[in-house]
């Protein structure tokens, strides 16, 4: 047996509609953007996803860290467990953004376990089989005191059963709102518990997999888990799952995991727009520093990665831009001359953080905060 989908109130209704507008109005800007920006703009987004959700995990991977591992960089201070968890979900994560237009799709055991192995291959063993139910109990500890089993997952023997469930429920169509699915697959996943580790990361992606298939936007654009990998968010997302009681009882009302995921929707959707905002505004003012100073248009992109996230690699900006490394070079070498850019560091591991000579503008608009208002409550 699953959870019962709630009916959503006339509050949760308004909700949906304002995220509904929110996303189609991001999906108008995306088509009418460069691709260069956009593109820039979806790799932050899946690398802010894998950050988040490994924090939520343990795994401590800034987002830029994280961006410098997708681009293949090996001189990244991340220790060994977190450069393996980061390259792993990054890898999952790719497979199942490729997904969101799959002709013939459908959900199936394998497809799971197959993204679980994709997860956990590299900690595969007898104990913690990868790809595989498990076969034994399972845990989710109290975060305060892990001597405490916050939850319990049903029997190893159940869990055939209830995911064979679960997957007739992922094929079918009960005309629920796709967002409101996703919340319940989610829900319905990480209850079951399914496999001897992975599981939370799991449910979240398979939440974002279930989004992004609905084809409004695209899978980077679609995500939640930067928004639960914020350390408040991700209390109250501890929380909320604890309401659901420390074993698995699916015969009751989870109206307050829906509220908790539209206000997560609503928020994160604020926060993709604030980002292409902000994003839009330091494009244009470096892009008019370039021009005013007689420099090449593709200096832009290194700019943009100071401006951004602190700090541009020769490597991304050679990649991005495809020049030469010889070309890379003399472009970087150029601005660290003007004093655009500093460099800190040697050989590979050299990165370029903002010179004295930066546009501060740039810098002021990157930084500027964004505020958030929570669906619920009055303006």
């Amino acid at each position: 047996m699953l959870f019962p989908t709630p009916a959503l109130t006339p509050d949760d209704d308004r909700v949906v509609a304002d995220i509904e507008t929110m996303r189609q109005e991001l999906r108008h800007q995306l088509r009418s953007a460069s691709a260069e920006w956009a593109e820039r703009l979806r790799k932050y987004l899946t690398a802010d996803a894998v950050a988040a959700s490994n924090f939520i995990e343990g795994f401590r991977v800034s987002t830029v860290d994280v961006e410098d591992l997708m681009d293949g960089e090996r001189d990244v201070e991340v220790s060994e467990v977190n450069r393996e968890e980061t390259l792993a979900y990054q890898r999952m994560m790719t497979y199942i953004q490729t997904l969101h237009d799959a002709p013939d799709f459908s959900y199936g055991k394998g497809l799971l376990n197959g993204l679980h192995w994709m997860l956990q291959g590299h900690r595969h063993s007898v104990r913690k089989p990868a790809g595989q139910w498990r076969r034994g109990p399972v845990y989710v500890t109290d975060p305060r005191d892990p001597s405490i089993a916050a939850y319990t997952g049903p029997d190893a023997g159940e869990v055939p059963a209830l995911m064979a469930e679960l997957v007739d429920w992922l094929n079918a169509d009960d005309r629920t709102h796709p967002l409101i699915r996703a919340a319940m697959g989610h829900l319905h996943l990480v209850s079951i518990h399914p496999w001897a580790d992975g599981n939370g990361r799991m449910s979240r992606s398979l939440q974002t997999l279930m989004i992004a298939r609905e084809g409004v936007l695209a899978p980077e654009f679609s995500s939640i888990e930067a928004w639960l990998g914020r350390p408040g968010n991700t209390w109250e997302y501890y929380r909320e799952l604890a309401q659901r009681g420390p074993r698995y009882l699916p015969d009751q009302d989870v109206s307050g995991w829906i509220r908790f995921n539209l206000v997560a929707y609503h928020q994160q959707a604020q926060t993709v727009q604030g980002r292409v905002d902000r994003s839009r505004v330091v494009w244009g003012i470096l892009s008019d520093f370039a021009e005013s100073t007689g420099a090449d248009e593709r200096i832009v992109a290194a700019l943009y990665e100071v401006a951004m996230f602190g700090r541009a690699r020769r490597s991304r900006y050679e990649h991005a831009e495809g020049l030469s490394l010889q070309q890379a070079q003399r472009d970087l070498r150029d601005l660290v001359t003007a004093e655009v850019l500093t460099p800190v560091g040697r050989t590979r591991a050299r990165t370029y953080l903002a010179g004295p000579r930066f546009p501060e503008r740039a810098l002021e608009a990157a930084r500027t905060p964004m505020t958030l208002t929570h669906p619920y409550q009055p303006v």
